[in-house]
């Protein structure tokens, strides 16, 4: 995939202001607004939590939403997030009346991917033979509405390595199952880049872009949830996780873009959009700029 046609997605946290995973998480701002100010900066894809889409659904309907995304160019939808769908009791009843809602509102508005993963609350011994059958059975429902599940590997949930999550959507085996790779998830759980390049591409189904200090702040959650940077402004080889993710074999249609940052959320929307779009778009130039200086040097 070439530098000019990698079309990007903001995450919902990137552009969802001063709000974050450990508290109430509706955006301050509207969803046309967040949408508008994507699409100036560049992007062509947004993601949007389902309580927040929920919230603005009553607002203003779902028929106004698919205005908003369809006359601002935005391409891509991706819906999260959705945990303990392999579970029984109390929580799966949460997670189900989540689910039906992200589908439904997925097979109206085009959704292109769910993302999902084991809750940070679940400790448990992973059953990665049930976790594979349910995932199965996800990726199912979501394939009725044209969208793929990207179960994503976290260092601090039972799902935390390659090897994890590929235990699961190998297993489960759905033409639109497979991993999502932050590679802050990646770097945090010392996971080497060498290893995706190896993955089967086909199993990758997610790709979130972000940066951060080499050096742990608090704990792995609050350092996820309160210090990321922009891509180039921390200490990740971003490039080279990209080029990791190419020589894979990987053919998604965007890549993602997860800023999760005390500092970075109160800045203004447009500011924000934008700022994340062009450190993001840098990185590729740089994956251009090492592969033509590799041919010219034969290295």
């Amino acid at each position: 995939m070439n530098t000019s046609d990698t079309d990007l997605l903001a995450a919902y946290w990137t552009l969802a202001g001063d709000v974050d995973p450990l508290r109430p998480t509706i955006s301050p701002y509207s969803l046309q607004a967040r949408v508008e100010a994507a699409s100036r900066a560049g992007w062509r894809g947004i993601g949007v939590i389902h309580e927040d889409l929920a919230a603005t659904i009553d607002q203003v309907g779902i028929d106004t939403v698919k205005h908003i995304l369809e006359d601002n160019g935005i391409r891509h939808l991706e819906l999260e997030f959705l945990v303990d769908w392999y579970r029984d009791g109390t929580e799966r009843e949460v997670s189900d009346r989540a689910r039906r809602a992200i589908l439904e509102f997925g097979a109206r508005l085009g959704m292109k991917n769910v993302k999902v993963a084991a809750s940070v609350l679940d400790q448990r011994a992973p059953d990665f033979t049930r976790m594979a059958d349910e995932f199965a059975k996800l990726c199912q429902e979501a394939a009725e509405v044209g969208s793929n599940v990207s179960l994503e590997v976290m260092p601090f949930s039972i799902v935390r390595t390659l090897e994890d999550g590929l235990a699961v959507v190998q297993q489960a085996n759905q033409p639109n199952g497979g991993l999502l790779l932050d590679i802050w998830h990646i770097v945090r759980g010392g996971i080497d880049f060498g290893a995706i390049a190896k993955l089967p591409s086909h199993f990758i189904k997610g790709v979130e872009l972000d940066d951060a200090s080499s050096t742990i702040e608090g704990t792995l959650l609050e350092d996820t949830v309160f210090r990321r940077k922009l891509c180039g402004e921390g200490d990740f080889d971003t490039p080279g996780f990209i080029e990791a993710v190419q020589d894979s074999g990987f053919e998604g249609e965007w890549y993602g873009v997860e800023i999760i940052s005390t500092e970075l959320r109160k800045l203004p929307l447009e500011e924000m959009a934008t700022r994340a779009f062009d450190t993001t778009r840098q990185q590729f130039l740089e994956v251009a700029a090492r592969k033509n200086k590799a041919a010219l040097t034969g290295r």
